[in-house]
């Protein structure tokens, strides 16, 4: 029996047809999709490192099946960017070294673009800290990544009050 559901991913509309209700976002993802920037850690939900946003809402896409997300909007790693312009979480994990070995780094950044569009961040570094507890970083990229957070942050304000200006 095949079960057909439709996604947005990255913009682009996806309608699929699972053969397996029991197929995860992440594998569905990776394995049918090629978006292989979503990576498969702990593939328990305790990693962070198949963080992708899911209707905006940050999500541990191994833990979710795809067929519970008919109609969704997914946004993983290779749908942040625009073209060759990085978007500001991406350039700031790069401009403080918040990125180590890389494994994590995807699920890294789309939890930070999604703390950060839930208005999670403020100025505090051990906001940031708390709020990025669920994404697991073995090499020790935390300060690195608390800086990309706040920096990122930063021009995400200074862009909306030019909007609103």
């Amino acid at each position: 029996m095949n079960f057909a559901i439709s996604l947005t991913v990255n913009g682009v509309r996806r309608d699929i047809e699972l053969d397996d209700p029991r197929v995860t976002l992440l594998d569905l993802l990776r394995e049918r999709l090629d978006l292989t920037g979503t990576k498969k850690g702990c593939d328990r939900g305790q990693c962070g490192a198949c963080t992708v946003l899911v209707d905006g809402r940050r999500i541990n896409s191994c833990m979710a099946l795809a067929i519970s997300h008919d109609g969704a909007d997914v946004l993983t790693i290779e749908g942040v960017a625009r073209g060759d312009q990085l978007d500001p979480v991406q350039a700031a994990f790069i401009a403080h070294d918040g990125m180590q070995c890389g494994f994590c780094t995807p699920g890294q950044i789309m939890s930070a673009i999604g703390l950060i569009h839930e208005g999670q961040t403020g100025d505090d570094p051990e906001r940031i800290r708390e709020g990025m507890s669920g994404n697991l970083c073995r090499c020790g990229a935390y300060a690195g990544i608390t800086e990309a957070v706040l920096d990122a942050q930063k021009s995400h304000a200074q862009a909306d009050e030019r909007r609103s200006a």
